[in-house]
């Protein structure tokens, strides 16, 4: 049985008319439909990548697995158990096995806390053990992502690098000891030079650990050597999803193709063709019926401005949402 279950995962968000139009009668309420219809499932010890650009929805489903946003539909079924309506304890034991690592370290810290408080405050909040195992337990933490104890625990955030204040949000979501992190671009406000070692850094605890793991990011490159499989958006639906190395070679969405050719190559020599799509990225805010990418495709026909086209399996464990993928 799969770890972690996603299927139909819709959010909207409503738009109230202005108050010039509400007076006058006119205009209509708007809807962002920010996520549509996403399914997938994570298996235990997997490291899932989600992809795509700038309001794409990877975000936004994210917060709905860790239940800081609800979803307008669809389910999420965790260890085979529906958490929508969870309370009580069982909403306590679900924030605990799932935890989210934030894009911006310093933004998700609080500059009152040092580290010590920072990486102490989910435990405590949870009730999970005293003061003394607590402690035990944040010290030998912080050690695992490479942050000596004794010369960090009492710093605060505004002390240290972006690099460190990352390793302390790593930390804060570990110490919990969850069994899937979800990464929300967690090297995306770091420098370059260091992005190798915190990529490594969770890769390597995603093993030692034991937990399975969300990672999102523009990267392609990132992905494709993090990741087993890659899920690909494209305002708020799934274009494409496959193991890793099947999606980056041979794609099969027109999108997929596009954004995997735009990735850089380290070599100078290499000249490589501009990605055959158009126009600027379509707004998700009552967007039209049909095929989501419809308007920038080189291959539209009119059946994608007429009907959705669903995900199906069209390779064995590739799926792909076109009606021309073939």
């Amino acid at each position: 049985m799969a770890l972690l279950e996603v299927e139909g995962l819709t959010r909207h968000f409503h738009l109230r008319r202005s108050l010039f139009d509400r007076v006058l009668g006119g205009g209509a309420d708007h809807v962002i439909k920010a996520v549509e219809g996403v399914s997938f499932t994570l298996d235990s010890g997997e490291i899932l990548g989600i992809a795509g650009e700038s309001g794409c929805g990877k975000s936004t489903t994210c917060l709905m697995i860790t239940k800081l946003l609800e979803p307008s539909a669809g389910s999420i079924r965790f260890k085979g158990a529906d958490i929508r309506g969870l309370k009580g304890q069982t909403l306590r034991d679900y924030r605990r096995q799932v935890q989210i690592i934030f894009q911006d370290p310093y933004e998700s810290l609080n500059p009152r806390f040092t580290v010590f408080d920072l990486v102490a405050e989910a435990p405590r909040a949870l009730g999970l053990w005293d003061e003394a195992e607590t402690e035990e337990r944040v010290l030998r933490t912080l050690g695992l992502v490479g942050l000596k104890p004794e010369a960090y625990k009492d710093r605060f955030p505004h002390e240290m690098s972006g690099g460190e204040r990352q390793r302390v949000g790593i930390a804060s979501a570990l110490v919990v000891e969850p069994e899937l992190v979800i990464a929300d671009e967690p090297l995306s406000m770091l420098d370059v030079s260091i992005r190798a070692g915190i990529l490594d850094l969770i890769r390597d605890l995603s093993e030692r650990l034991h937990f399975s793991c969300i990672y999102v990011s523009h990267d392609l490159s990132i992905l494709a050597n993090i990741t087993q499989r890659l899920m690909i958006m494209y305002l708020g639906q799934v274009m494409e999803l496959g193991p890793v190395r099947q999606v980056v070679t041979s794609p099969l969405h027109p999108y997929a193709a596009a954004l995997i050719a735009a990735v850089p190559v380290p070599d100078p020599r290499v000249k490589r063709p501009v990605p055959k799509i158009s126009g600027d990225v379509s707004q998700p805010i009552d967007p039209p019926p049909g095929c989501r990418f419809q308007a920038r495709c080189p291959l539209v026909i009119d059946r994608c401005r007429a009907e959705t086209p669903p995900l199906r399996e069209l390779r064995p464990e590739q799926w792909v949402s076109c009606h021309r993928a073939e």
